[in-house]
């Protein structure tokens, strides 16, 4: 059986956050949370854990609210910039497509 990994407060504050966001977006469209279940095929407590910002609800579940509300534009934004990675490029400390593998014990 897999464990879920630890989600630090944190994270769970941006997932917390990220569900408000998606509810205001719905309310200001003046759609239920049912209209967004049934235009999604997501089932009506997967929406409200989504606006709960459960961590445990598929990210293609977030996505497809998304699209139901016209922001699912907004998800490619997510580290569009990466201001540091940039830097690092620039810098060449970052010069390999692929992460170092990890030396086993």
């Amino acid at each position: 059986m897999k464990t879920a990994p630890a989600i630090l407060p944190k994270n769970l504050k941006i997932l917390k956050d990220l569900g408000e966001h998606i509810q205001l977006a719905r309310l200001r469209r003046k759609l239920s949370a049912d209209q967004i279940a049934e235009r999604t095929g997501i089932g009506r407590k997967t929406i409200y854990n989504i606006e709960q910002g459960s961590p445990t609800v598929a990210i293609g579940s977030y996505l497809q609210v998304l699209f139901v509300l016209g922001l699912e534009k907004d998800l490619t934004q997510v580290a569009a910039a990466d201001p540091l990675g940039r830097k690092l490029q620039d810098a060449g400390i970052v010069n390999n497509k692929r992460a170092p593998k990890s030396k086993k014990k």
